[in-house]
């Protein structure tokens, strides 16, 4: 693939349906889980990308038997039983920020000798709230970065269990690391959230996920305490990973751009990813929206623009930033401040590559406000962000000359992905 794509306008409305490879989050989550759960699981719809790799090569570092079959979407895990079989490793993880999230919580717990480590960029992602609560179980935790950042640096025993604090308002990962890991622990562990919580889906994925591998968590309806007995493992589960609803977006999303019906395959209501919420917004800038048996089906184009609190569907900004620019009205999107720390600045650089287009935008400290402009072109840098990359393509649906700088980056969690737009909406970006 060359330094850019160039993005071709659809000549006709999108009439066409996807089903988007499996859900990158709950990948990343069923993969340590199959690892410490006593037996084999076999993972299916399984997502082959950047990310999910480093998961599945950084527990092959702690011993982990993995086998993917990426032909058939499927992996085998052969379980620890809790205890990894390496009690020290070095592992790499690049920008994958559920990975060193993930696994700096279950091996503080766990117990060894361990360092996590990353791109540049990672070492610019705070991870510090997590090693502080790690800490209140008597973890030695470091990170070696200023400013709480990666590396991280473990070196502890299997650690009791406790009640800890943990911020809830820079990350849910964090929370659902400590999830994920307090079954390890030697006591019950008791979880407070300090503050608000984003993201409240992610954490109610995490704990349907631990439940179907044989662990159950206690929690109030507010999502702000919780609790994980000591005397309950993991158990071996084949696993079936449903479709990637932050990717779903950009297809509903180029219904919302040109017109006509995209229907995606394999998600509906009952979804574990809050991201299938993202409809609701596009239904509010006017688009219809559909749940049936099949899957959610989107039809456009979107007509007007909208005030949105987006802090629990905050990876489908950008999708929604590109709709934007076609609507009448400015859209105000409020509540995403943790979108700073993400693999870029998710609204700094947002509103930079939006104003290339010739939009007007407002930058605020938790999101921005885009006023619709007559469009031009532009050629896009992405950051090494994969959603800079994909969501901005599809304002090259109706706008000619649009250009995506980097467009291997998708590769982080959809590596086909410019392929299969090609497909869904017949045009051809390389040409």
């Amino acid at each position: 693939m060359s330094d850019f794509i160039e993005i071709q306008p659809a000549s006709d409305p999108i009439q066409s349906s996807i089903r988007p490879p499996g859900s990158k989050s709950i990948t990343n989550r069923a993969l340590p889980l199959a690892a410490l759960a006593s037996g084999r699981s076999v993972l299916t719809g399984v997502l082959n990308s950047d990310d999910t790799r480093f998961m599945i090569e950084s527990l092959q570092r702690l011993g982990i038997e993995i086998e993917p079959d990426w032909d058939q979407h499927r992996v085998t895990v052969q379980g620890c039983g809790g205890q990894f079989p390496n009690s020290t490793a070095d592992l790499s993880i690049g920008n994958s920020g559920t990975t060193i999230r993930f696994l700096s919580a279950i091996l503080g717990v766990h117990g060894g000798t361990f360092r996590l480590d990353g791109v540049e960029r990672m070492r610019e992602r705070p991870i510090g709230a997590l090693l502080d609560a790690l800490t209140q179980l008597d973890a030695d935790v470091v990170a070696e970065s200023t400013g709480g950042c990666p590396p991280v640096s473990i070196k502890s025993g299997r650690v009791n269990g406790g009640t800890i604090k943990v911020r809830g308002d820079v990350s849910s990962q964090y929370l659902s690391g400590l999830l994920m890991a307090a079954p390890l622990a030697e006591g019950d562990v008791s979880i407070q959230i300090d503050g608000p919580l984003i993201s409240k889906p992610y954490v109610t994925m995490t704990i349907e996920v631990m439940k179907s591998f044989g662990v159950t968590v206690e929690s109030d309806p507010s999502l702000s305490h919780f609790r994980i007995a000591c005397d309950q493992s993991y158990l071996a589960n084949d696993y079936a990973i449903e479709p990637d609803a932050s990717a779903a977006s950009y297809f509903w999303g180029a219904a919302a751009i040109c017109g006509g019906t995209a229907t995606v395959q394999g998600l509906g209501r009952d979804s574990l990813q809050g991201d299938v919420g993202f409809v609701d917004c596009l239904r509010k800038m006017g688009c219809e929206v559909i749940t049936s048996d099949e899957g959610i089906t989107v039809s456009g184009p979107a007509i007007k623009g909208i005030d949105i609190d987006m802090s629990n569907v905050s990876d489908t900004v950008q999708t929604l930033a590109a709709v934007a620019l076609f609507v009448d009205g400015p859209t105000i999107v409020r509540n995403v401040a943790h979108n700073r720390v993400k693999e870029t600045d998710r609204i700094g650089n947002l509103a930079i590559e939006l104003r290339k287009f010739g939009a007007k935008v407002d930058e605020h400290p938790d999101g921005l406000t885009i006023h619709p402009q007559p469009l031009q072109s532009a050629t896009i840098e992405t950051y090494d962000d994969h959603r800079m990359a994909m969501s901005l393509a599809l304002v090259g649906l109706r706008q000619p000359g649009v250009r995506i700088m980097d467009p291997k980056c998708v590769g982080k969690t959809y590596p086909r992905y410019f392929t299969d737009l090609k497909n869904f909406v017949s045009i051809d970006p390389d040409s």
